[in-house]
């Protein structure tokens, strides 16, 4: 069998893939990013390896062996699944690999918002707080999570594991499902204006799909309470860039924390590139999921998608 990983270092230099090579032959780029550089590199390849590369009829209609479409995540909305189903192409992703980093840094960054750490920490550094001639100093103030309540769209392995954390930390959780077909009871599901007027932080954790994109935009911020902090770890488009830009600088909601962009890296041309002050505005380059240990296990649950394919059986395949 033939591998190409189109996009090599999207799991880290730091981590090896030199596992792919005990399954075939392995040719290896660090990044592959236009049709015309995925359709010349795929080839005669059987299996690809990939993550955003863009995978639809343009850049495999002439790639006649390939047989097995393999993430290097757990997204696959690169990949147009009907027409791989209709050429007989099986698309697998890595499911749960970085559910525990993910929640963890949506913890973070809705703690480093409502505690104003980027602030206090400049004031230290700054030396202001050594020219002082008291013990403390808290000028701008800050809030607890004990009491508030903890909005989630998106039930998921993700939403579930943000739900236990904030639960742990005094917050009631509420939560929305897109699709309206949630089956969790572990927590009081709502209707999106529901959701929106009562939750003091607002995570998102669903899937992108043509019922989440421009989920978050001006009316459903218009709807959030002003002082409602707004993180989003699910995918950029989700939220409408521009017009959470303009609920920030009117003070629609208090502030942002955000790990994907509506286009990645970010552009001059998105305002939200304006906005220098981190107590109103975290983000983050993507890297939600990008733990030392949760990219080890998505290679290894790439490597096992692959094994398991060879052997006949079916492992994460997403168009069944």
């Amino acid at each position: 069998m033939k591998i190409v990983l189109l996009e090599r270092n999207s799991a880290g230099t730091d981590i090896s893939v030199d596992c792919f090579s005990e399954l075939g032959e392995v040719t290896a780029y660090a990044n592959t990013v236009t049709e015309q550089e995925v359709a010349e590199r795929v080839g005669d390849a059987d299996i690809i390896v990939c993550n955003k590369s863009p995978m639809r009829e343009g850049t495999l209609k002439d790639c006649p062996n390939v047989k097995l479409i393999c993430e290097l995540a757990t997204g696959f909305d690169n990949c147009d699944l009907a027409y791989c189903k209709s050429r007989g192409i099986q698309v697998r992703n890595v499911v749960d690999y970085s559910t525990g980093m993910v929640a963890q840094h949506t913890l973070t960054l809705a703690l480093a918002l409502s505690q104003k750490l980027m602030h206090y920490d400049i004031y230290v550094k700054s030396g202001a707080y050594s020219a002082q001639d008291r013990f403390s100093n808290f000028d701008v103030p800050f809030y607890e999570l004990e009491g508030k309540t903890w909005g989630i769209v998106g039930m998921g392995n993700i939403g579930r594991r943000v739900a236990k954390l904030a639960t742990a930390f005094g917050c009631k959780v509420i939560f929305t499902s897109v699709t309206g077909k949630s089956t969790c009871t572990d927590y009081p599901q709502v209707d999106k204006d529901t959701l929106l007027a009562e939750s003091d932080f607002l995570s998102l954790h669903c899937p992108l799909s043509d019922l989440s994109r421009n989920y978050i935009d001006a009316e459903a911020l218009r709807k959030m309470k002003k002082t409602a902090y707004l993180i989003n770890v699910a995918r950029g488009p989700v939220v409408n860039n521009p017009d959470l830009y303009d609920a920030l600088m009117s003070g629609e909601i208090a502030a942002a924390g955000l790990d994907v962009l509506e286009k990645e890296p970010l552009q001059e041309s998105n305002p939200l590139s304006k906005i220098k002050d981190s107590t109103k505005l975290i983000i983050t380059p993507h890297l939600a999921w990008a733990s030392v240990e949760a990219r080890k296990r998505c290679v290894q649950g790439v490597y096992d998608n692959i094994a398991s394919f060879l052997r006949g059986e079916n492992r994460n395949v997403v168009n069944p």
